[in-house]
C-alpha cells in the first residue's frame, strides 16, 4: 500500500538513478528513510569504485548504519529506483528493515542490459548450484569461531 511519502522517495530514489548516469556509475539510486524521518542516500559505485557490492540500497543501508552507529534498521523504509536484486534484499533483511517499495522492475532493468534472472533463478531453485557450486566440507574445528563467540562476555549480539 503505497502512500504520497512513498512516492516522493521514490521519486527521490529516481532522481538519485538518473544523475548518476552522468556521474559514470549505474542507473540505480535508494532512499533508506528511518521512523524519525532521518533520511540516507545510496546510488550505484560498482564500476566507479570496482566494488561489485556497491548497489545503491547497500551503498545507503552501510551509510544509515555507520551514521546510526547500528547494524539494525527496524521500521526503516528502502525506496529502490529498481526492483532490489538478491543481494540487496539479503542485506536489507540482515540489517532488518522494515520495508522495500520499488519503481521500475527487474523487467525493466534486464531491457538496460541490467539481467539478473539467473540470480533470481539460483535462490528460487533449492539445491540448484550449477551458477555456483556450494559444498560443505566438514572440518574438526568447524565450530570453534561459534564456541568462541558463545563464550565471549563481550560479544554484540545482531
Amino acid at each position: 500500500m503505497s502512500t504520497s511519502a512513498d512516492s516522493e522517495q521514490l521519486r527521490r530514489a529516481v532522481e538519485l538513478a538518473t544523475e548518476n548516469v552522468g556521474a559514470g556509475g549505474g542507473p540505480f539510486g535508494a532512499v533508506l528513510l528511518m521512523p524519525g524521518g532521518r533520511r540516507f542516500e545510496g546510488v550505484n559505485r560498482v564500476t566507479l569504485a570496482h566494488d561489485p557490492t556497491a548497489h545503491a540500497e547497500v551503498v545507503a543501508i552501510r551509510e544509515a548504519c555507520a551514521q546510526l552507529e547500528t547494524v539494525a534498521l527496524r521500521g526503516a523504509v528502502l525506496y529502490a529506483s529498481c526492483e532490489p536484486c538478491p543481494m540487496c534484499l539479503a542485506t536489507a533483511l540482515w540489517a532488518r528493515v522494515g520495508r522495500v517499495v520499488f519503481a521500475a522492475g527487474r523487467e525493466d532493468a534486464a531491457r538496460a542490459g541490467f539481467d539478473d534472472a539467473m540470480f533470481y533463478a539460483y535462490f528460487e531453485r533449492p539445491g540448484h548450484h550449477l551458477l555456483l557450486p556450494t559444498e560443505q566440507s566438514r572440518h574438526a574445528d568447524a565450530v570453534e569461531p561459534f564456541e568462541a563467540w558463545l563464550e565471549h562476555q563481550g560479544r554484540i549480539a545482531y
